[in-house]
């Protein structure tokens, strides 16, 4: 009786953890005839050709959305299976271009950036304040069309259907499937595209959206920061994170369609995570609340001393994209070119002598131990300091020194290097407290 009784509960936890929302799903498959593109021309550079596209998604509570396409082709690329597809904002501009051209350079392959997601200011708000209201506006109507983050993954989907096109159209060539990546709110965008199990997406490169598993990070940050970050306010003002208010299951069906956690049993494909320290966003150690429910293979990148924006501030002041644009690179080259990402693993132990192993495999070219110090456990505004450590035998092993008072955050990197492009990839975060009396 026993073993039938344990028999029946495992089968139930299988099945809720087989359950996810299906309204994603479910809006991406609507049809939608106001879908449409068309060639604008290219642009001959000194660096190669930039494509542009005319993109119409969808039409979305009475609200058509439009956004630019362009794809840059480095000189001497030719065109791939897999193809690089960056998200963000705005329209196509010489800052976007360049950095465009910057990746497509060092992915040595064509990357498509698609503008416009979201399409704003709609309602007269715009960003977080935007998505806010299509929240509220959700938990008023109970219509799952309202989030937008729904729209935005809709908008990648149907970009995805447009560079096939145009693939076949322009390069008689196909175009199989897409490494998808964007930031922040695209970041979470890049997430939900594949959370819509559309086979095209091979893996995702989502950026500073430390914040999966909301349910346990919103109780985290309050502990790290005191409140919620200033930053999130857009959500706190509308009540959507309001502590003091009972959680009722339309609000809490809101959380799980756009968390990208309730679909991780889904998200086996190869994801790279990408993160700033110093982020006002997000608590320093918000990547420990999903990574190890995360399934398939995965890696992180810290970017020390950077904010949300990951730009690195070194001595002097001097500042940088490098680490994020090498790493981001190199990792869709990975996807592109179909090689075998680096065997990277790490393991903490220990309470009172708190033992930390770094195995950076027998490609990893060095080896840097990161820490910050902090009164208490926001880390924003603390200064990260990296000393080089010798490696033995393509690992690195040693003890962490905790802090006399406050707390010690501290991170691993190993250095690699694919074809002469040098790129890091990082270990969690492990925050320390002074050693118990």
């Amino acid at each position: 009786m026993k073993w039938c009784l344990a028999l029946i509960a495992c089968m139930l936890v299988a099945q809720v953890r087989a359950e996810v929302p299906k309204e994603l799903g479910e809006f991406i498959a609507k049809p939608d005839k106001a879908y449409e593109w068309k060639s604008k021309g290219k642009i001959e550079t000194p660096a190669g050709v930039v494509y542009e596209l005319a993109m119409t998604s969808q039409k979305w509570q009475d609200t058509t959305w439009t956004h630019g396409i362009q794809i840059f082709v480095p000189k001497g690329a030719k065109p791939q299976a897999t193809m690089v597809l960056y998200n963000t904002g705005g329209a196509p501009s010489p800052t976007n271009a360049f950095l465009g051209l910057a990746i497509s350079e060092r992915v040595k392959a064509p990357v498509a950036f698609v503008y416009g997601i979201p399409n704003q200011p709609i309602y007269g708000k715009k960003e977080d304040g935007l998505i806010a209201e299509t929240f509220t506006k959700y938990l008023a109507t109970e219509d799952a069309s309202w989030p937008l983050l729904f729209p935005m993954a809709k908008s990648l989907i149907r970009a995805m259907d447009t560079l096939q096109a145009f693939a076949k159209e322009e390069w008689k060539f196909d175009v199989i499937d897409f490494v998808v990546t964007g930031a922040s709110k695209r970041g979470w965008t890049s997430w939900l595209t594949a959370a819509t199990g559309d086979k095209r997406v091979k893996a995702i490169i989502p950026m500073v959206i430390d914040t999966l598993n909301f349910k346990e990070q919103m109780p985290n940050q309050v502990k790290s920061f005191g409140k919620y970050s200033e930053q999130i306010n857009d959500y706190v003002e509308r009540g959507l994170l309001d502590p003091k208010k009972p959680e009722t299951p339309i609000s809490k069906k809101l959380w799980e369609m756009v968390d990208p956690y309730s679909y991780r049993e889904k998200l086996t494909l190869p994801k790279v995570i990408i993160n700033g320290t110093n982020d006002p966003y997000w608590a320093q150690d918000a990547l420990n609340f999903y990574w190890d429910d995360l399934k398939g293979p995965k890696w992180i990148l810290y970017v020390p001393n950077a904010g949300h924006g990951l730009e690195e501030v070194h001595e002097g002041n001097k500042k940088d994209r490098d680490r994020v644009l090498n790493t981001l690179s190199a990792a869709a080259r990975w996807f592109v070119e179909d090689k075998t990402p680096p065997a990277m693993s790490w393991k903490h132990e220990g309470e009172d002598k708190p033992k930390f192993r770094v195995d950076g495999s027998k490609d990893a070219k060095a080896y840097r131990l990161w820490t910050a110090d902090s009164e208490t456990r926001d880390f924003r505004k603390a200064k990260w300091v990296g000393n080089d450590l010798k490696s033995d035998g393509g690992a690195w092993s040693g003890v962490l020194e905790r802090p006399k008072a406050g707390f010690r955050a501290v991170f691993a990197e190993c250095e690699y290097d694919l074809d002469g492009l040098k790129y890091n990839l990082s270990t969690q975060i492990r925050i320390l407290e002074p050693a118990a009396k």
